[in-house]
């Protein structure tokens, strides 16, 4: 599996280069060669995020795109943007209803409001700390796949982020079975690859890529076999 895993990692980087995740509103950067959305990511740039506000942008970011597209997140965010909520106090502060209308574009209005909400009163509770997975858990809207994802792009910590496409391509190749679990694919993931921040970033951002291009609905192998 060792070698399995690394070599599609290689491979995929190979094809689609350094992705620059997770994208951040205020970059002039942009990956033009990415499927969707292409403003704000920053490749081979990873000692971002520089700041509390870009590191609370990223978690906002975690709790809007659950199950949607990053798309609809972003406008999500440029919406609190342009009402100045990127600051905890100030997204706190907001009227029930103008939150809700600001998070509309991300779909779930009314979970993902008190989401928001939720993990903005637990950032605010860390006063500049890293937290732990397990303190992330607890938080009333945050699964695994959030806690990972706050905790590898926001805070820079090696834990791998698996999502429905990394199920849906390692199974597909026969390396994994349809049900394995998170934890267990998780596992696979970090038993096999260096303890490596922008290797984990990287992989999981390639993974998306690979997979909005080639595995939307029925899969189907390109060229290199993936």
């Amino acid at each position: 599996m060792n070698e399995s895993v690394h070599e599609i990692y290689e491979k995929l980087y190979d094809l689609y280069g350094p992705q620059g995740w997770w994208p951040l509103m205020d970059l002039e950067s942009e990956n033009l060669s990415k499927t969707g959305a292409t403003h704000g990511y920053h490749p081979l740039n990873y000692n971002l995020p520089e700041t509390q506000k870009q590191k609370y942008e990223i978690i906002l970011g975690t709790i809007l795109t659950q199950n949607t597209a990053w798309t609809s997140a972003e406008k999500a965010l440029l919406n609190l943007k342009n009402l100045d909520a990127i600051h905890p106090e100030k997204l706190l502060a907001l009227e029930d209803d103008v939150l809700k209308e600001a998070v509309r574009p991300a779909g779930f209005l009314n979970q993902k409001s008190v989401y928001l909400i939720n993990i903005t009163n637990f950032f605010m509770s860390l006063d500049g700390r890293t937290p732990s997975r397990k303190e992330i858990l607890k938080v009333k809207g945050v699964g695994n796949e959030t806690a990972d994802s706050v905790l590898l792009y926001a805070y820079n910590q090696p834990e791998f982020v698996v999502d429905a496409y990394t199920k849906r391509i390692f199974s597909h190749l026969g390396l994994v079975d349809e049900k394995t679990s998170y934890m267990a694919l998780k596992k696979i993931f970090e038993d096999n690859l260096p303890m490596n921040v922008p290797i984990y970033q990287e992989y999981h951002a390639l993974i998306v890529e690979h997979a909005k291009r080639y595995y939307r609905k029925k899969p189907y192998h390109n060229i290199l076999k993936l």
